[in-house]
């Protein structure tokens, strides 16, 4: 890849930028501050201590058959596996993990009504990894603990009427591919179609649609700064155009980190009773990072697709793990039934092959079925592992009634925004709907801020798009990701608040006021030469 040109340089994704930055601030010789990618260097222990004392009974239960013969196991026991479940949590009571497993199964059995037994085997054959997963969209206890976990931090109180189904996927990025795919095989977005992009959002959201393989007009729907990151009802008011077939969403927002309020989510339930065709996809990743959040899943059931990953909030992206869910009864159902019958009969032929009634075959089977490109269908199915670290994950939440993980994972991020404008020298606004996991540091803010209106709008007429950003590389080693590869209006650049220590976000609030100043010389010699001038 060329870096000498910028003007190629800027019209390159975000994420692909920044290898170019980090080549940049590699040169420099300094050290490196990556704050451009979100993953998180912090990670929950209690439910991975867990995973791995679970492993050790679930070896044991192995170990149990072909005793004669070396290196060689057999499947879990079923009958009384409970007993020993408990004999073996007693002999390990001093190991970490060993507590929460025992505390585990006894949620599942006595808040959850769950067969404890049934639980535990479950557990012990996916996390030997030993079969297939069975059923394929997700086993089974797991998916009523996880949905569990995902009523509480997407539904949480607000009124929610019938079940959900979900698809256990290899993280957020998966199930955006299977989804657009899976919409696209059963004709309900076509080329050509329009879909709506609640800007500013997660950069692929708005390369897919451009794609040679999907072709999708977009409209943009802005939740612009000056609103506090909100959707404002004149934007909104473009869902009511019949033309547009979906709108896909992140929320809290990527990057400004803002959930939605419950205004705004109250005026989009009510263009979904005038759009009631209307498709939502919302990501929802961040929204575990917030308190009381309510997802667009909880508003409006029928209409939306919820994506959620793990891999943020427990640090686990290297898992791989996410779910996507949609109500029981939802408009994805609905539009194939109302489909020509020609096409019908092109998706019965398409399905025809895994079940003897395609036609009664929902959504999100046949999601499952797209994603290996139908006829695997019978290996379909997230690894059972991943599986079992999921449900250990969620019923590590369940458990924590006093939230007490959620309130230091909300800590850590908040300590580090304050140490970034402490040292920018600038007042942190406070706004109740901010998770702080990203922040958008608006360039032509924060050099009014600074230095005054006419040096910001100097600054913005000096320099080149991602100009800032590869000076701020060169000379400081500090990386950020251009913001308008985000879909946002003004220059800017976006800080994760998740991977980096507290210490290093002062060094790039530092960094970034100090080159500001260098700027700020340059405009009062030039402002200065021109006065000497008249």
């Amino acid at each position: 890849m060329d870096f000498s040109n910028p003007a190629k340089l800027a019209l390159l994704s975000p994420f692909e930028l920044k290898d170019a930055l980090i080549q940049t601030a590699k040169q420099s010789n300094r050290l490196m501050l990556n704050a451009g990618r979100g993953n998180p260097n912090f990670l929950a222990t209690t439910p991975r201590h867990g995973f791995f004392q679970f492993g050790q009974f679930a070896m044991t239960e192995a170990e149990r058959s072909y005793v004669y013969m070396d290196d060689v196991g057999g499947f879990p026991t079923r009958e009384g596996i409970e007993a020993r479940f408990e004999i073996f949590v007693r002999k390990h009571e001093g190991n970490p993990g060993a507590h929460f497993i025992e505390a585990a199964v006894s949620y599942v059995r006595d808040q959850l009504g769950l067969s404890a037994g049934d639980f535990i085997y479950e557990m012990c054959e996916a996390i030997l990894g030993c079969n297939y997963p069975v059923p394929d969209r997700m086993l089974r206890l797991s998916e009523k603990i996880v949905g569990q976990y995902i009523h509480r931090e997407m539904i949480g109180d607000h009124p929610f009427i019938g079940n959900f189904d979900m698809y256990a996927v290899e993280g957020g990025t998966a199930a955006m591919t299977y989804l657009f795919s899976s919409l696209k095989s059963n004709h309900i977005i076509q080329e050509g179609d329009t879909i709506a992009l609640g800007m500013p959002i997660f950069t692929p959201y708005i390369e897919i649609p451009q794609l040679n393989d999907y072709k999708l007009n977009t409209v943009h729907i802005d939740a612009p700064q000056s609103n506090n990151w909100q959707f404002t009802k004149k934007e909104l008011d473009k869902l009511l155009d019949p033309k547009v077939k979906a709108f896909f969403l992140v929320n809290p927002s990527n990057p400004p980190s803002v959930k939605i309020d419950d205004e705004t989510l109250e005026y989009i339930a009510k263009i979904i009773k005038k759009r009631p065709d209307l498709i939502i996809l919302t990501d929802d990743v961040y929204g575990t990072f917030a308190d009381n959040f309510v997802s667009l899943f909880a508003i409006c059931p029928f209409n939306t697709i919820l994506v959620y990953s793990f891999s943020k909030y427990f640090g686990a992206t290297g898992w791989r793990m996410g779910v996507v869910a949609t109500h029981e009864n939802n408009v994805l159902d609905d539009k194939i039934a109302k489909l020509p019958e020609t096409i019908k009969k092109q998706l019965d032929a398409r399905y025809h092959s895994i079940t003897t009634e395609p036609r009664q075959l929902k959504f999100i089977d046949r999601l499952v079925a797209d994603s290996r490109t139908v006829a695997l269908n019978h290996t379909a199915g997230l690894s059972t592992p991943v599986q079992a670290q999921m449900t250990l994950f969620s019923l590590f939440s369940l458990m924590d009634e006093e939230q007490k993980y959620k309130q230091s994972m909300k800590r850590i991020v908040l300590r580090r925004k304050e140490a970034l404008y402490r040292e920018l020298g600038l007042p942190m606004v406070h706004d109740a709907n901010s998770v702080r996991y990203y922040h958008l540091l608006d360039m032509e803010s924060l050099a009014a801020q600074m230095h005054g209106v006419e040096f910001s709008q100097w600054l913005l007429k000096k320099l080149k798009p991602n100009e800032a950003l590869f000076r701020l590389a060169e000379e400081t080693g500090v990386i950020l990701l251009p913001g308008r590869g985000f879909g946002t209006t003004h220059p800017s650049g976006r800080v994760s608040l998740a991977n980096l220590n507290e210490y290093d976000y002062a060094n790039i609030g530092r960094a970034i006021r100090n080159m500001a100043s260098e700027f700020f010389a340059v405009f009062e010699k030039e402002k200065g030469g021109k006065k000497a001038k008249k």
